[in-house]
């Protein structure tokens, strides 16, 4: 574990409600996390009017200048070329040439990945990266990966996305062995595409990196019955987005039936301190904090539309990685991967029976 001074690279002008929520979710930060300073950069007459009203703030804060901002609506190859004098360019650049340990943007999500793959580069053994997050489960929390940054993934992606997954839950939730599952359309060694059982077949050999489940299924992400969901980034995107949907499905339900009669309503006061507990722990801003796996560095994505609160649970996990030795000990699960992938491959399964479960 890393016991030195952290300091943090953050976009100030990056986000729906920035700079406010970057420079207060800083303030936060700073006092949970004792010992950490921070680069911010953006407008800097807007900054220093904001860090200026927040008390002791400015002691482990320095603001650096930066002319520019990449846009909500930049696509990424714009942001790469024409946005180099951005706040989000120069707080990249500032962890990627060691001036700062980490980068915390809540920026437009395709701009901050190919800015940071341009200038971060991959770790050895690490082909793309992988968008990874944490949710609430049955069991506790799980990670889910990948999460949009890759539409299309080969085996070599998805047992590599597993290593990477596993690392990520052992520093952020604490895990010895986490379970690595793969997502897939049943539970069964011959379900699914060939890409995702030949990555099955090297999680489960001798010497794995990986504490390796075998497949799970949709209705297992939120059971927990893997502490790690790995899968390609179209998949992914599409199960966290139903997975969020159906939950203000639910709380849309929760409330009308609340207020369907008088009775309905003091039943809703009387169980006040439990539905306090229940947003407690479904609370979106206590899992905020993205993060680009597979980075020769540790980027981290903030939700754009999060407030102040969110915002410095995102500085937590970047604190989090870097305390804990993220990259080291990801690529020692990446060079054992490639030890395994590198021998006589074992064939996968003949592509039979994929279809999923009813």
């Amino acid at each position: 574990m890393s016991t030195g001074k952290i300091v943090l690279a953050l976009d100030g002008m990056g986000g729906d409600h920035a700079p406010d929520v970057v420079v207060n979710g800083a303030d936060i930060a700073r006092e949970r996390y004792p010992g950490t300073s921070f680069l911010l950069f953006g407008d800097e007459a807007r900054l220093k009017a904001l860090v200026d009203k927040r008390k002791g703030l400015a002691q482990v804060l320095e603001i650096v200048p930066a002319e520019d901002a990449v846009l909500a609506g930049d696509k990424p190859s714009y942001a790469l070329r024409r946005r180099r004098k951005s706040s989000m360019w120069l707080a990249v650049e500032a962890a990627a040439q060691g001036r700062a340990d980490t980068i915390v943007s809540a920026g437009n999500t395709g701009a901050l990945l190919a800015i940071s793959m341009f200038a971060m580069r991959m770790l050895d053994g690490a082909d793309r990266p992988a968008l990874a997050s944490f949710m609430p489960t049955a069991r506790g929390e799980s990670v889910m990966l990948d999460l949009g940054a890759n539409l299309e993934c080969d085996a070599d992606n998805l047992a590599q996305f597993a290593v990477m997954g596993s690392v990520f839950a052992q520093i952020l939730l604490g895990l010895d062995k986490p379970k690595v599952g793969l997502l897939n359309v049943g539970s069964e060694e011959l379900k699914g595409h060939e890409e995702v059982r030949q990555a099955a077949a090297w999680l489960r050999r001798e010497n794995s990196p990986v504490s390796f489940h075998g497949f799970v299924e949709g209705n297992d992400i939120g059971a927990g019955v893997a502490d790690v969901v790995v899968t390609d980034g179209f998949t992914g995107n599409i199960a966290l987005k139903s997975i969020e949907g159906t939950a203000k499905l639910y709380t849309q339900f929760v409330r009308d039936a609340f207020r369907t009669s008088t009775l309905a309503k003091l039943g809703y006061l009387f169980a006040s301190g439990a539905w306090s507990k229940l947003r407690m722990r479904v609370d979106p801003r206590r899992y905020n904090g993205g993060v680009f796996l597979g980075l020769n560095g540790v980027c981290v994505k903030s939700h754009g539309g999060t407030d102040a609160l969110g915002f410095a649970y995102a500085i937590g996990v970047s604190v989090d990685l870097v305390r804990y030795d993220y990259k080291s000990k990801l690529v020692e699960g990446l060079a054992r991967l490639r030890e395994i992938t590198s021998a006589t491959e074992t064939p996968a399964a003949p592509l039979q029976a994929t279809g999923g479960t009813a």
